[in-house]
């Protein structure tokens, strides 16, 4: 049977994989935001997953305002790293797991979440990036990626209580999938902060520190957050963070927290990593929180 195993929340900016790509993430003054990651390559050698599936929002490279859907999710059999104006990052084509995706998608519809099935589409940064956070510059990807591409850009979002839902209901169709396979869910993007309008720049350090916090064990708290509330606290860019709530909700109730990073500013932005491992077999009742 496949099990989910660990998640990931990470940021998931664009500057990043720029500096990868050019050979200068070394540098002195980029140093310690890479230096927070070198646990996790480690981790991740360690744990072998066989599939990600990989929490993003498209910055419209694949969905523009012709198409914006809530939660799409990608059933391909591979993905090319997408032309975000200045040409594809040079990293491997992404290797899709169709099986899996197509029962995920049919469990999750059935229990009463209206994906949309995407078998043809590019991906951007928002999830090439953490994949070279993770594994660094490599010939190939190691694992399969299930790409799950959550609306945080175009009002509405999806409210907090509404992904931890469906992070709970993903964990349900890994659990029915028959084969034998090691996934983990990845949670992406923010933390804090605003690109555009007067409050370009904006950084709320204490929100980002409280909502690492509270994710461990408060996670119902912050699945109340509203998008005005986290709009208003941690900049327009900042309600990303509500994907982090799948990847919390595709978990036990209790996990432990392995590895924890925190770094402002990156470019504009607040950069926020951390790694859950499920801390034992739940009970029904336990999956019901």
């Amino acid at each position: 049977m496949a099990k989910i195993t660990s998640g990931l929340g990470t940021s998931h900016i664009p500057l990043l994989g720029y500096l990868m790509d050019k050979g200068e993430s070394h540098l002195e003054k980029w140093a310690p935001i890479f230096k927070g990651y070198e646990f996790t390559k480690k981790w991740i050698r360690e744990q072998k997953p066989d599939v990600v599936i990989l929490v993003y929002n498209d910055h419209a490279t694949t969905f523009d305002m012709k198409l914006i859907p809530t939660f799409a999710i990608g059933c391909g059999e591979s993905y090319r790293p997408a032309d975000e104006g200045y040409g594809a990052r040079p990293v491997p084509l992404v290797k899709g797991a169709p099986k899996l995706a197509w029962h995920v998608a049919e469990s999750v519809i059935l229990q009463g979440f209206d994906l949309t099935i995407v078998n043809e589409m590019t991906v951007d940064h928002g999830l090439t990036v953490p994949l070279s956070m993770v594994f660094g510059e490599v010939e190939e990807w190691p694992c399969q990626v299930i790409p799950l591409a959550v609306n945080t850009v175009v009002y509405p979002a999806p409210t907090g209580e509404r992904c931890l839902a469906l992070g709970k209901a993903i964990r349900a169709a890994v659990e029915q999938f028959p084969d034998d396979l090691t996934v983990q869910v990845w949670g992406t993007g923010g933390m804090s902060h605003q690109l555009l309008g007067e409050r370009a720049g904006l950084i709320n350090r204490e929100w980002d520190l409280a909502f690492m916090d509270d994710l461990k064990n408060d996670y119902e708290k912050l699945a109340k957050i509203s998008q005005v509330e986290y709009i208003r606290e941690s900049g327009t860019e900042g309600s990303e963070m509500v994907m982090w709530l799948i990847m919390r909700g595709a978990l036990n109730h209790e996990v432990q927290e392995v590895h924890r990073h925190y770094h402002v500013p990156v470019s504009n932005t607040a950069l926020g990593h951390l790694i859950y491992e499920n801390a034992s077999q739940e009970s029904e009742e336990e999956k019901a929180l």
